[in-house]
């Protein structure tokens, strides 16, 4: 007897042909076989007909519960698919192409592993080992390159994803080292240091070439170049922060007595400290167009709204029972945030300030979106 069985991406059609050609096979050895045949061709077919590519622009979300990487359609709010990650990630960023994830495993055996996931195959690759650093957390992609921050070891590493291989590395001599943002041309960098109570600038700077005490110069003297740190002290556990989009100012909120420290960059001092008494305070962000930002806390289920200009509190949002991970959506009408207690991804319409919907993960934290050119 013939059989054929077509995939025509009718699920339920499918199932009903399996049954006619059960009831047409009398033979209790055919039937076995058949049986057989058919429950591999189910098989696939549900694999092929449910498997979805990864969209061109994909939000990325960590489930600290289950130790996945969920790749997430941001128009349907779906997920699409999610890939093992390490015991303890934390922070997730994507390669400025799109096709790359690495995620930090901060405080998991063996300490001093980034994984790295391709996107478009869906699949986890061989994971970065960053030894002697350990503790790897903060992470950003700049300048074609990986950094990351190593708590472990006060320091900031650069990975060079061409090579295959670390190819800068810079110790900050504060403790805990946590987050990290890198200007685009990877000249500037970032830190929070949230034991230190401070926020650490690094330039990396051309010096002119060196001249005697009365200002002679050397013959063969020639500039060079030299990383310089700016230290600025903040309150205790501030860890969070952002930039601003005109790259201005630095926010950063302490989880420790709930403020806010405003830094003018170019000043390298606290120019503002506001009393917004958001202690748990765990994570800090711009909107895109610069007026407002965004910071969540772990000890209550508010999300604190902040006007950039007049640094006047807007609106506290309830989203559950306490938040970690922030993301603005690129147009500046979303904003994606990670409830790790509740389980679940809330949504955020930037436009009414409401809760306009959920994505529902195991214990969520860092947030970052994957776009393709």
């Amino acid at each position: 007897m013939a059989i054929s069985v077509f995939c025509n991406f009718d699920e339920g059609s499918l199932y009903k042909q399996i049954f006619t050609i059960m009831k047409n096979v009398k033979s209790g050895l055919h039937n076995l076989l058949v049986l057989n045949f058919l429950f591999v061709t189910l098989v696939c077919f549900t694999a092929e007909c449910t498997a979805q590519s990864t969209p061109a622009k994909s939000l990325l979300a960590l489930s600290k519960k289950d130790h996945i990487l969920a790749i997430i359609d941001p128009v349907t709010l779906k997920i699409i698919a999610q890939v093992p990650v390490g015991a303890d990630p934390h922070e997730v960023i994507a390669s400025s192409d799109g096709k790359t994830a690495y995620v930090s495993n901060a405080y998991s055996i063996p300490f001093h592993e980034i994984d790295v996931i391709d996107l478009i195959g869906q699949k986890a690759l061989p994971a970065i080992d960053i030894k002697p650093f350990v503790s790897p957390h903060g992470l950003a992609f700049a300048d074609g390159k990986l950094w990351f921050t190593a708590e472990g070891s006060k320091s900031v590493g650069r990975y060079d994803p061409g090579s295959g291989g670390m190819d800068w590395c810079m110790g900050t001599g504060q403790d805990r080292t946590h987050m990290i943002y890198v200007t685009a041309n990877g000249k500037n960098i970032y830190t929070t240091n949230v034991n230190a109570g401070t926020v650490s600038i690094m330039v990396d700077t051309i010096l002119p070439p060196p001249v005697g005490p009365n200002g002679q110069t050397f013959s063969g003297a020639r500039s060079r170049e030299e990383w310089m740190q700016s230290v600025i002290p903040v309150s205790r556990g501030s860890e969070g922060f952002d930039v601003s989009p005109d790259g201005r100012e630095l926010w950063t909120a302490s989880a420790d007595d709930g403020t806010i420290a405003v830094i003018n960059i170019a000043a390298r001092k606290v120019v503002d400290k506001i009393d917004a008494k958001v202690n748990g305070a765990n994570r800090v962000e711009f909107s895109p167009d610069g007026k407002r930002v965004l910071i969540s806390t772990l000890r209550n289920g508010d999300l604190f709204v902040y006007d950039a200009v007049s640094h006047k509190e807007l609106k506290r949002i309830n989203i559950g029972h306490g938040a970690a991970g922030i993301l603005m959506d690129t147009d500046g009408s979303r904003a994606f945030i990670g409830c790790t207690p509740d389980n679940y991804v809330a949504v955020i319409d930037l436009k009414t300030l409401e809760v306009s919907g959920h994505i529902n993960l195991g214990g969520p934290d860092g947030l970052a979106w994957a776009v393709r050119p």
